[in-house]
């Protein structure tokens, strides 16, 4: 039998229920859903959480669509699943946890008599190291971003490789390798020997269908090529950024870019203008470096000196 909070499953079997981590201001449980998929044969165990930025839909669009196709009876080892992580931001839709003002993402490995962040991060963070592989389903939040997958642990980290290759198997096409701030799960798991990535599924203000049938499709080459499933997996070359610039507003105004995302730019290339209400220019931006321009903001109003753009740079491919 094996157990993830009130969810217990024999071999063979699928089992959802809940896991309790913590207690609301009237005193109710907070408990996360969580799903326990038990293989027929022994094997690895894969986990898989979502929601852990609250706003960050498209991961929870991926669980939804992948618990109910993994076959327990056809699967080797297991798969333990944390269906939403920041359970406060979610009822909310909101990024961080609204109770402590904290990204539940920078918490980790967590604290069991801490705050409310930390103790689902200590929560589900016991859960995840139970594993021998761990994709921690992320998104660019509301703002407008490719597809890709984050390796955060480090280039000098003994497991960088290992990272490298889960995300190049999940095979999203794009790779941010960069080493991420301190509290990420995708940093702290592999210091615990465990190959761990944080796929960014897209971005956009509730779910996208095709960022999300990207992330089934990834959770499935990861189930088939790590022996999971019997399935065969293609691993396509992966476009790897090393490097990530961002672009800020030179003046407060209306933005219009001129490049799409996942267009390739040239340092020198225009990213984009701001003008003001009646269309007269107010600043021109440009690229510092070539690369790929892989993140925007959503709306077209920003202040002087708020965030615009962000560019891959440092490719290479792999």
């Amino acid at each position: 039998m094996l157990t993830l909070g009130t969810a217990s499953a024999a071999p063979g079997e699928t089992a959802t229920g809940r896991l309790e981590v913590g207690e609301t201001r009237d005193g109710s449980p907070v408990r996360l859903p969580v799903a326990v998929i038990n293989g027929v044969d022994d094997g690895k165990t894969l986990y898989i959480q979502a929601v852990s930025d609250g706003d960050e839909l498209n991961g929870l669009g991926v669980v939804n669509r992948v618990v109910p196709r993994i076959d327990p009876t056809a699967l080797s080892g297991a798969v333990l699943v944390v269906g939403i992580v920041n359970y406060y931001g979610f009822q909310t839709a909101e990024h961080r946890n609204p109770i402590d003002d904290t990204k539940t993402n920078r918490a980790y490995p967590g604290n069991a008599t801490g705050t409310t962040s930390e103790r689902i991060a200590h929560a589900t963070f016991d859960a995840a190291t139970r594993a021998d592989l761990i994709l921690d389903l992320h998104q660019g939040s509301t703002s407008r971003m490719i597809d890709e997958v984050r390796v955060r642990c480090g280039p000098r980290h003994r497991l960088h490789s290992d990272c490298l290759r889960l995300a190049k198997v999940f095979g999203c096409g794009y790779v941010l390798d960069q080493k991420g701030p301190d509290g990420q799960l995708a940093r702290i798991a592999p210091n615990k020997g465990i190959p761990t990535v944080d796929p960014e599924l897209g971005g956009c203000v509730g779910w996208d269908e095709e960022s999300i049938r990207k992330g089934v499709e990834g959770v499935f080459n990861v189930l088939g090529y790590y022996g999971f499933l019997d399935r065969e997996v293609s691993v396509a070359k992966q476009t790897r950024a090393r490097g990530f610039e961002q672009y800020r507003s030179p003046s407060g105004g209306l933005v219009r870019f001129e490049r799409e995302l996942g267009e390739r730019v040239e340092a020198g290339d225009v990213l984009f203008e701001v003008t003001g209400v009646f269309g007269d220019r107010h600043a021109r931006v440009t690229a510092d470096s070539d690369g790929i321009f892989w993140r925007s903001r959503r709306l077209p109003q920003a202040a002087a000196g708020e965030y615009v753009c962000s560019v891959g740079t440092n490719l290479v491919t792999y």
